[in-house]
């Protein structure tokens, strides 16, 4: 009897839980044994494993979060570190290993096959910066509608008392969850890192705003683009309006994923034990415009995704 693995790596993605429930109940519908393993690359080297039942995954579609929790890890970069995993699934005789992550992740399941090349490797892209090229990334649609119901809190009070809100979202390497969030919420002016900031143009646009009697500015960063409180100073100094800061953190990372969240993930986590049944290895499930199709791990880890920058161009013009 085959025997496959399931880990969640890196940053919690609403919907992890919901691919960890197709991973295990696709693989024993088709016969398999599957294990979990707990704390992502961390636990695959100690080897937290725990033989999984249809049961063991009942009623998680809808919980936000990991069951099988996550990690970051230093020590699986290395050689070393990947070596203690292999004998970790040597000892249970697995030989196939799903990875629900996002870049990192991918990465570190690209090291382990390159050093295990008879070793079935697939990975489920899910983070919410959704910055993994090819695919939509599970989370990411939680992600933004969290922050955009955020966004419409905000305007509200904004609106009562007259006020500029910068609201900072995540997504320091990739603007996805700034840009739609800020399109979806009305805001007058959105920092992305792919667009150098232009904070004079910004002043300007809540200058220009004040002028025709607009009571309020949103505006929406991306974290690490332009520290925040540097940009309330600024725009206190050059326009006197009462400016606050809203940074929503990791309030993003959690809460129940939506529907497309759990219909993705149901979607890639029975694909990924589809692409074992067929002898695949060494790529990524990915998702796209309602297609699911497989790409190899070592084109996906090689690429850098740049959001729809035409989505920038309807934020501009709609905001002015």
């Amino acid at each position: 009897m085959k025997r496959v693995a399931v880990l969640t790596s890196g940053g919690d993605a609403p919907g992890m839980n919901a691919a960890i429930r197709a991973v295990v109940r696709s693989a024993i519908y088709e016969g398999m044994e599957v294990y979990g393993i707990y704390r992502g690359f961390e636990g695959l080297m100690s080897g937290q494993f725990k033989k999984m039942s249809a049961g063991s995954v009942a009623d998680i579609i809808h919980r936000g979060g990991t069951i099988l929790h996550t990690s970051r890890s230093k020590d699986f970069m290395l050689s070393e570190g990947r070596k203690k995993a292999r004998e970790q699934l040597d000892r249970l005789g697995i030989t196939g290993l799903v990875i629900i992550g996002g870049n990192g992740s991918l990465r570190g399941g690209y090291a382990l096959y390159m050093e295990n090349p008879e070793l079935q490797v697939i990975g489920i892209p899910a983070t919410i910066d959704n910055d993994v090229v090819y695919t939509r990334c599970i989370g990411y649609d939680t992600a933004v509608n969290t922050a955009l119901s955020a966004i419409n809190n905000i305007r509200d009070t904004a609106t009562s008392h007259g006020r500029v809100f910068i609201i900072e979202v995540m997504g320091r390497q990739c603007g996805e969850i700034a840009l739609a969030s800020g399109v979806a919420g009305g805001a007058e002016s959105i920092l992305i890192p792919e667009i150098e900031p232009d904070i004079g143009q910004l002043i300007e646009k809540i200058k220009s705003g004040a002028e025709r009697g607009k009571l309020h500015n949103i505006i929406i960063v991306a974290e690490g683009v332009y520290p925040v409180m540097k940009l309330r100073e600024e725009i206190i100094a050059a326009t006197g309006r009462d400016t606050r800061v809203s940074i929503l953190g990791h309030v993003q990372r959690g809460g129940t994923p939506t529907a497309v969240d759990r219909i993705l993930a149901s979607y890639m986590g029975k694909a990924a034990i589809d692409a074992i049944i067929r002898g695949k290895s060494n790529v990524m499930v990915a998702g796209q415009d309602d297609r699911i199709f497989t790409i190899p791990l070592g084109e996906v880890i090689k690429g850098r995704k740049t959001p729809d920058l035409g989505m920038f161009e309807i934020a501009r013009v709609l905001s002015t």
